[in-house]
Formats: structure tokens, C-alpha cells, sequence
């Protein structure tokens, strides 16, 4: 029997041979030992079928086009062979089918959702879309974002229990559409003919797709914001963002300042972007808690605004040595006096923006309305932020 099979495989494994050889992805190597757990669960019978309908397959895309007769003679004796069970996806051992669906890409797992029920429920399990989400949105989602995303789908609940006379609470669908042209380019969507599908309104797959068609407006913070402007370099504030996918930049919407109006920017790319760093609101002083530490090179972080009315921004500086010092590092002893030197090299040397001096006991807001009002103070530590700064660096020093 072992013998009839072997040379049955014989004729299959020409024929792949013949095939032109495209790269494996890289995911292969790990299928290779998956694939022959695969056929030990299977029966030699369908083993033996699947690869006779493949020889059948092969031998028939290998008729020319003008053998049309003998085609379709070849085909209706294919359709006449004794009909058997077909092996889907879902016949699939779970751990494979499993490893498959965690390396599709988004669309592909929209797509695949729409297959049937079952794999609908695998698709839309949390579990799969937090890699993607984390991948994608993790730099610029922070927890102030999170806390949004719960306050909308919290009203979105609310408003249908309203409409329909009884609460339903959170677990309410919300339907979500999701474009079909993923698949395709993602300038490619239109709105009127996304397809409808209910998802369950607290999970991530709702969330992602909130933000992947710019449906949902999040908070985070933009540098060098309204295009790089001169009174705003080096410099990072609150904004109210949006996600354009045909264009993969954000639209911000900045709060009002003072009597000003709320400022608009298009088109700004992910690098410009992060999530806030710290839980603090933009009106809120940030309670400083590294002030002891602060040295002279240490790079900082310092919320600055014009006047009591406006939201604060964070400016990026360093810490200086005074006056005093000969800036001898044997001989340094700035670490010890209760006042800090802040330096903002950006500007030029005698700019009053150039330098300013906090106390290191009592540091909380100081500055008056020409100056404006320095406020809470934050280390930098990471090597990634640090060298953000210095990538949006202007190319003139300002005055």
C-alpha cells in the first residue's frame, strides 16, 4: 500500500518541479515542520485524492487554448469523478490555522472575516489585532487616548439605548464600516459602499478601524507645530488629531489660545507625532519629581506658555552651569547650589529666550507676562527622545 502511494507522488512531484521557484516568506521554514503534522492527521485516502484532483489541476492548465474541445471533454470527466469532502481552512489543525491568522495583515483579516461565522469569530479576537494595533498606533495611542476612545463608544451606547427606549450598557453593537479597497490602494476608499458589520464595540478591532479610516479623533501631541513656525521650534503641544489614510499624515486641531481661534495643520507626518508622555492636562502644572537629580548636559524637557490663559507646550532644553563655573568638570559644583541653569540653544547667544534660571527647592511655576511661565520639569532619559529633539533641529539658529 505504502509502495502504491510512493508511486502515485512520483508524477505530483515532477510537476512541482517543473513550476518556476518564487522566494518563500519567511514565516516558511516554521510551516515546513506544521505542514507534515498536517498530513499525519489526514487519512492516506484523502491524501491520495487531494493529489490526484492536483495532477488533474496541472494537467489541465497545461492544455493549450486552442484545444478548447478537449478541454471541456477533460473537464467534464473531471466533474464526473466521485464526489468527495473537500478539505477547507477549517479542516486545519487549530494551532496551525491559528499561526495563519496571526501573520495576515489587517486587511487580509477584514477580508477573511467576511468568510463564514467561524472564522469571523477567530478573526475579530482581541488577541490578533493587538500586535497590529501596538505596531501600527502603539507611538502615538497613549492612555489619554485610550480614556476618549472609552468616553466615545460609551456615548455611541448611550445614544442607541435612547433611540431605543431601554439601556443596553456597553456591550451594545456599533456598527463600523470598514472599506473593502484595503486590499488595493488606501487612497482607493469610498465611503458609500463600505460594507456593514457589526463588531462588539469595545474591542480592538473596532478600535483600529476607528482610527485606520480617521472616523475617531484622538488626543496626542504634534512637534514644531502649525508647520515648523518660527515661535514654535523645538517645541511640542496638545492637539485633537485625525488620520487621513489616503494621504498616511494627520490633520490637528490645536486648542484656542487666549482670544486666538483653534489652529488647523494638515498634513503632518508620524514623525511629528507621539503619545503625551505624562498624564498631565495642558492646562495643568506638572508636579516636577527630578529636580535633585538635574545635572549640567542632562536633557530636559520644560512646559512653557505665553501668558495664564494659554495650554502649556514642552520645550526641549539642556542644563547649563553658572555663571560661576569654569565648566571644569573635576571642579564642577553645580549639582549643589539650589539654582538650576536652563539653556535653550536653539536661540541665539543674548536672546532672552536663550537662557532662564528655576530654584531647585521650590521649583513650580515662575516667569511673568513678558517672559511667560516656565512650569513643570521632566528628565530626559531614553536615547530615542533624545535624538528625536535633535532630528527636528532648525537649521538656523533663531533670534
Amino acid at each position: 500500500m505504502l509502495l502504491y502511494y510512493f508511486i502515485t507522488c512520483i508524477p505530483f512531484i515532477l510537476f512541482l518541479k517543473s513550476l518556476p521557484l518564487k522566494p518563500l516568506p519567511p514565516w516558511a521554514s516554521e510551516m515546513r515542520l506544521i505542514s507534515i503534522s498536517i498530513f499525519k492527521e489526514l487519512p492516506l485516502f484523502s491524501i491520495s485524492k487531494l493529489i490526484k484532483n492536483c495532477l488533474w489541476l496541472g494537467f489541465l492548465c497545461q492544455i493549450p487554448s486552442k484545444m478548447s474541445l478537449k478541454r471541456k471533454t477533460l473537464t467534464s470527466k473531471v466533474e464526473n469523478v466521485e464526489e468527495t469532502k473537500e478539505l477547507s481552512m477549517l479542516d486545519l489543525p487549530e494551532l496551525v490555522l491559528e499561526c495563519i491568522l496571526e501573520r495576515l495583515p489587517p486587511p487580509a483579516l477584514c477580508s477573511m472575516s467576511g468568510v463564514c461565522s467561524s472564522l469571523r469569530e477567530r478573526c475579530v479576537s482581541d488577541h490578533l489585532w493587538e500586535k497590529h494595533m501596538k505596531n501600527k498606533w502603539g507611538r502615538v495611542i497613549g492612555s489619554a487616548a485610550y480614556r476618549e476612545w472609552q468616553w466615545h463608544i460609551a456615548s455611541k451606547s448611550d445614544l442607541g439605548s435612547l433611540k431605543q427606549g431601554k439601556q443596553k450598557g456597553l456591550m451594545r453593537i456599533l456598527s463600523l464600516g470598514w472599506p473593502l479597497s484595503w486590499i488595493r490602494s488606501k487612497c482607493d476608499f469610498d465611503i458609500s459602499s463600505k460594507r456593514r458589520t457589526s463588531l462588539p464595540i469595545n474591542s480592538i478591532m473596532a478600535w483600529y478601524l476607528a482610527l485606520e479610516t480617521g472616523n475617531f479623533l484622538f488626543p496626542a501631541q504634534v512637534y514644531n507645530r502649525e508647520n515648523g513656525q518660527v515661535g514654535f521650534m523645538l517645541s511640542c503641544y496638545d492637539a485633537e488629531l485625525s488620520y487621513d489614510p489616503c494621504t498616511d499624515t494627520f490633520q490637528a486641531r490645536y486648542p484656542p489660545h487666549g482670544r486666538r481661534a483653534m489652529a488647523m495643520e494638515n498634513g503632518i507626518p508620524w514623525e511629528r507625532l507621539r503619545a503625551p508622555p505624562v498624564d498631565t492636562p495642558p492646562h495643568d502644572l506638572h508636579i516636577s519629581d527630578c529636580l535633585n537629580e538635574l545635572n549640567p548636559g542632562d536633557h530636559i524637557e520644560i512646559q512653557w506658555r505665553r501668558n495664564k490663559e494659554f495650554p502649556y507646550g514642552w520645550w526641549y532644553g539642556v542644563v547649563g552651569h553658572l555663571e560661576s563655573c569654569d565648566r571644569n568638570h573635576t571642579y564642577c559644583r553645580c549639582h549643589s547650589s539650589d539654582t538650576i541653569v536652563l539653556e535653550f540653544n536653539q536661540y541665539t547667544p543674548g536672546s532672552r529666550w536663550r537662557l532662564t534660571t528655576i530654584n531647585r527647592k521650590d521649583h513650580r511655576e515662575e516667569g511673568n507676562g513678558a517672559d511667560g511661565f516656565y512650569g513643570g520639569i521632566r528628565k530626559l532619559k531614553n536615547e530615542y527622545v533624545i535624538s528625536t529633539w535633535k532630528h527636528l533641529w532648525p537649521s538656523e539658529v533663531l533670534e
